[in-house]
């Protein structure tokens, strides 16, 4: 058993997170998803927010309550949740 959280965010990351939760009015029961989409060669990291299920550990990491589905807490441990502005764009990374 994890006792620990599984993930970090980052400050910026952080802000970014509670401005989106804020800005589009998300409720409180909606957390940030972190997970795995596809398998092997194509796998990707899945970020989103969405209500928890029976297949998932739910953690708070600094005040964001983070959702992980079971079958992917061990592709996702260790994982920074990070957010860059860059000239192309702006958005959220996770880097393992």
């Amino acid at each position: 058993m994890i006792t620990k959280n599984p993930i970090r965010i980052s400050p910026i990351a952080h802000q970014e997170i509670v401005d989106t939760l804020h800005i589009n009015k998300i409720p409180d029961t909606y957390g940030l998803r972190v997970g795995m989409k596809g398998g092997g060669c194509g796998a990707q990291f899945l970020l989103g927010f969405d209500l928890p299920t029976e297949n998932d550990h739910v953690y708070v990491v600094d005040t964001i309550k983070v959702i992980i589905d079971k079958r992917h807490l061990m592709y996702v441990i260790g994982t920074e949740v990070d957010y860059e502005e860059t000239e192309e764009g702006a958005g959220f990374t996770l880097v393992k």
